[in-house]
């Protein structure tokens, strides 16, 4: 590896007049990056490690610039140590910048050049994606931890079922997890002693799933309550609903929720040119393992197990007019809508914006008598809200009632009440400190005040649309 030269370093020093677009080429171990100034010109084209340490080294001293790189295995630590040096990072869709994934000249120090002279012109000409953060990224570190550990446990189990008929003999069934030493006993001596480490080795797999099994439940019981939530939906269970939450993570990032199938590639792909509009299949972008989960848990759906629903109604009347492939696009199109109904579950809307997971959360909390809120006027219903038994409010952090429903004396059922604009809602002490004791201390509004703004409980969950 080429170290950093003295010269380069204090280069770096001369860039604080300058408005600079850095262009960076990950490498395993090295990488490029390219400097321009506001006029395209070349500034500095350097390699340095691919080590936290080199980032900060190189990066730590130039003034705040826009820096564009492809995604791939160092992306999301790079982008996040970058970040934190104060730098605006733009991370580029490998598989949609063709200018340099197709170029005839492709090299490291010209690649870097060419991504800094696309994040120059336009970031949107590099279609950025967004990492998640480096908590949610730990968590599903161990789901996909969990998911090789069942990819290598069915390899075992097909190689030992191979072994067996190629002698002439079978292995009883059963279910994986039950797979064991036992299951060999009505085997000839020899294939026992063949496949007994085999299965032992299965057996120790499996134990180690089930411990992976527990650890996902704890995370999703301690750090995930929305989890709970999306398992209300039939065929979802902790792993989909985990994984469905920490591959999202952030939904303020989708104008609808019917994005969300976009997103995990469960919708059809789109070629079209004059009169012509193919056909296509999927276009199976974004994450595979959230993809096949969703698919595992339609399959559930639609199968003999599946409870009734009217999402498992749906998919069935669906397989029934569809033709020989009728089944199977059943499948994905109640993936794809199973996706789409998640993102309803874990996030309220309104005109079609979503507000957040823990929105829900803070409905719930607060369910309170309007004789606490004081007694105040329904806009479109014209009689006190003191009247009802209860309301449930969602407030933006500015303030803003936006929307309310109105709480029926004897059916918990009502009117929605949802006004365009409203009045500043300002809570009373003695309700916000009932409702989040932990977060209206110095929280909002001068001290001393008798009254609270929802800005100080904008953290336990209330969000604006965005």
């Amino acid at each position: 590896m080429k170290k950093i030269s003295t010269a380069a370093a204090k280069a770096t020093r001369n860039f604080r007049d300058h408005k600079l677009t850095i262009g960076l080429d990950l490498g395993d171990r090295s990488s490029w990056y390219c400097v321009l100034d506001e006029a395209g010109e070349v500034l500095l084209e350097q390699k340095l490690g691919t080590t936290p340490k080199g980032m900060q080294e190189v990066f730590g001293g130039m003034p705040r610039s826009r820096m564009a790189l492809e995604t791939g295995m160092h992306s999301p630590w790079v982008s996040r140590v970058l970040s934190e040096l104060g730098h605006e990072v733009i991370v580029a869709h490998a598989r949609n910048v063709r200018l340099i994934g197709e170029s005839r000249r492709k090299d490291d120090r010209l690649d870097a050049r060419t991504l800094a002279r696309l994040a120059r012109i336009d970031p949107q000409l590099l279609a950025p994606v967004k990492h998640r953060s480096a908590q949610a990224q730990a968590h599903l570190t161990v789901i996909r931890a969990r998911a090789g550990l069942v990819r290598a446990r069915t390899a075992l189990i097909n190689t030992a079922r191979g072994l067996t008929k190629s002698y002439g003999e079978r292995l009883r069934g059963c279910n994986p997890r039950n797979m064991n030493p036992e299951k060999a006993q009505g085997l000839s001596p020899e294939l026992q002693a063949a496949l007994e480490p085999l299965l032992a080795a299965i057996e120790s797999l499996s134990e180690r799933i089930r411990e992976y099994n527990q650890q996902i439940e704890k995370i999703a019981g301690e750090s995930y309550p929305p989890v709970a939530r999306l398992k209300q939906v039939k065929g979802v269970g902790t792993l989909i609903a985990l994984t469905y939450l920490l591959t999202l993570e952030d939904p303020h990032r989708f104008r609808k929720s019917r994005d969300v199938g976009c997103y995990v590639g469960l919708q059809p792909g789109r070629r079209n040119s004059g009169q012509s509009e193919p056909q296509l299949h999927i276009s199976k972008e974004g994450d595979p393992y959230l993809r096949t989960l969703l698919v595992q848990g339609a399959h559930h759906i639609l199968g003999p197990f599946g409870a009734d629903s009217d999402l498992r109604r749906w998919g069935l009347k669906l397989a029934e007019r569809g033709g020989k492939n009728g089944k199977k696009r059943a499948v994905i199109a109640t993936a794809r809508k199973l996706a789409v109904s998640l993102a309803k579950s874990s996030s309220a809307t309104k005109n079609g914006a979503i507000l957040g997971s823990e929105g829900l959360n803070t409905i719930s909390m607060l369910r309170q008598s309007t004789e606490t809120l004081g007694g105040r006027e329904g806009w479109e219903s014209g009689t006190p809200v003191g009247a009802c038994v209860a309301h449930i409010y969602i407030l933006r952090t500015g303030g803003k009632l936006v929307w309310t429903r109105q709480l029926d004396r004897n059916d918990g059922g009502g009117l929605p009440i949802a006004p365009a604009k409203g009045p500043d809602l300002r809570l009373p002490n003695e309700f916000c400190r009932s409702a989040f004791p932990s977060r209206v201390q110095d929280a909002c509004g001068p001290h001393g005040s008798n009254e609270h703004t929802p800005r100080a409980i904008a953290s336990d969950g209330v969000h604006s649309p965005r």
